[in-house]
């Protein structure tokens, strides 16, 4: 399924900002990626439902969910783009 997977750009910015940063909200994720919170958001929805990222509650604020990464899958990802896993 990850080899026909098509990501736009912000996906894949999305994607790299939660591997090397850990689990984000999406407003902090628009923040360090310096997207447009709209923006980052459809991706987040893109790569939920892919299954490369997994929603998680934030226990320190439940307002803010928290975005987690699948390590192998973004691996793929990031091999299917040709680009650095960190």
């Amino acid at each position: 399924m990850i080899s026909r997977l098509r990501l736009p750009k912000s996906a894949l910015l999305v994607l790299d900002c939660l591997n090397k940063q850990g689990p984000m909200p999406p407003r902090d994720i628009s923040k360090v990626v310096k997207v447009p919170l709209r923006t980052v958001t459809f991706a987040l929805d893109r790569l939920v439902d892919s299954d490369i990222c997994q929603k998680m509650p934030n226990l320190d604020d439940m307002r803010r969910t928290l975005y987690i990464v699948d390590q192998e899958k973004a691996r793929a990802i990031f091999l299917k783009y040709g680009l650095m896993f960190s």
